[in-house]
């Protein structure tokens, strides 16, 4: 009988977790006004990096991983492209700024990655996480502080393809 309760409570929590989380900006909405820090430990404010051009906030679980590599290698390898389309990166992920650091320099990304320890911008987006607070794997097109573009199922082989689509659709 014991077991029982201790069964529903759990399944009570995991319910009332997952309804709790934030839902997914949507296209049109103000991108979250936060600071963190990246991979070097230096502030970086959201509000002024959105408030010119176009910028891509991409979320990936963790750094050094099969998927989140081959997001950020597919960045790193259209880079020039991205940039031609006049686009600024952000890879976004709960880890700290030393594994954001040593990623960088592994994969010779040149891109910032935002350690967001704290959560701040991965519940700002309302990118939702696993139990082990990793968040998915989503991205955003920002312009002018406003959500043009999101895919909530970011392909990790496609990204910056999708992305400068997004950003000459939408931009």
């Amino acid at each position: 009988m014991k077991l029982k309760h201790i069964f529903a409570l759990t399944v009570l929590t995991a319910f009332t977790t997952v309804a709790l989380q934030a839902e997914p900006l949507e296209v049109g909405d103000k991108a979250p006004t936060v600071k963190t820090v990246d991979q070097d430990g230096k502030e970086i404010d959201l509000e002024k990096e959105f408030a010119e051009g176009i910028t891509l906030v991409y979320f990936y679980p963790k750094a050094h991983t099969g998927g989140c590599t081959k997001q950020a290698c597919n960045i790193r390898d259209e880079f020039a492209d991205v940039k031609k389309a006049g686009i600024k990166v952000f890879g976004v992920s709960a880890d700290k700024e030393e594994d954001q650091k040593s990623f960088i320099e592994k994969h010779d990304l040149p891109f910032t990655l935002l350690a967001d320890t704290k959560g701040e911008v991965i519940k700002g987006f309302g990118v939702p996480t696993n139990p082990k607070g990793f968040p998915a794997r989503q991205s955003y097109l920002v312009k002018g502080g406003k959500v043009i573009w999101r895919d909530l199922k970011a392909k990790p082989t496609s990204q910056a393809q999708d992305a400068i689509a997004a950003a000459k659709e939408h931009g």
